[in-house]
């Protein structure tokens, strides 16, 4: 009878031991759920942009010359126009890329009597890196941006004077490419219709002495893959090296079609 009480107390105390080696083993670790990649949206636009021209331009060291293209002008002296944008984006990073092409010209009578003719045809590519700003609104995304905008310029200028013989004309190019930092901003209203703003600048003496930007736009979403907007859009470039003076501003209203994916 002892040797099985003795038994008895022996077999309770190791299996109260193991249970209390058994409670000190750590538990189980589950692995953390990898986290999704970010969703990437895509939106492509095309532009029609009814462009003015307010400025200077100088060639070959002569003595600037006004131009002005106003917008009771444009659709006698705008001869071509192409602007669009490809963006991408994540809740946190933004690349967007923009280009412009126009060809627009002026002309008036000079105080002599003679005539000044002026044609240009200029070319623009833009690309940019946002990094979004925690604001804390699920309706408004605010990013900084940091990019470079390349710019090419062909212009023409010639002077038709009473005597031919004293007619004049110079003709040239240029490409040089700015640094640029800004900002970009877009707000919902609702599910429907937003605004998208950007300004820029840039220059710094590294291309053009200095290149500043605003554009403005409210837009519709008729679907998830199509809105239109309509807008303002402002371009001031001030380059002058190698005797070749551009100091003007391209502006004018637009509208848009995006796509998105």
């Amino acid at each position: 009878m002892k040797k099985r009480l003795l038994g008895a107390c022996l077999a309770a105390g190791l299996a109260a031991s193991g249970a209390a080696l058994g409670a000190d083993l750590p538990s189980r670790v589950e692995p953390a759920p990898i986290a999704p990649l970010p969703s990437w949206a895509f939106q492509a636009t095309v532009y029609g942009w009814a462009t003015a021209l307010d400025g200077d331009v100088g060639l070959r060291y002569r003595r600037p010359i006004g131009v002005n293209v106003g917008f009771d002008q444009i659709l006698d002296h705008l001869k071509g126009v192409f602007m669009g944008a490809f963006q991408a984006r994540n809740d946190t990073w933004m690349f967007l890329g923009d280009v412009v092409w126009s060809k627009l010209g002026a002309n008036r009578t000079n105080r002599f009597g003679g005539q000044l003719d002026y044609e240009q045809t200029l070319g623009l590519l833009a690309g940019y890196v946002g990094y979004r700003i925690p604001i804390g609104s699920p309706d408004l995304d605010v990013r900084v941006l940091a990019g470079a905008r390349a710019q090419r310029l062909s212009a023409d200028i010639r002077h038709s004077g009473v005597i031919p013989a004293l007619d004049l004309s110079a003709s040239g190019s240029k490409e040089w490419v700015d640094p640029l930092v800004g900002l970009s901003a877009t707000y919902a209203f609702d599910k429907h219709w937003y605004m998208n703003a950007i300004a820029d600048i840039g220059g710094f003496g590294v291309g053009s002495r200095i290149t500043t930007q605003g554009f403005l736009a409210v837009g519709y979403k008729w679907t998830e893959t199509l809105s239109t907007s309509v807008g303002y859009r402002a371009l001031y470039t001030d380059y002058d090296k190698g005797g070749f003076v551009y100091r003007t501003t391209l502006h004018g209203v637009f509208t848009g079609l995006s796509v998105h994916f």
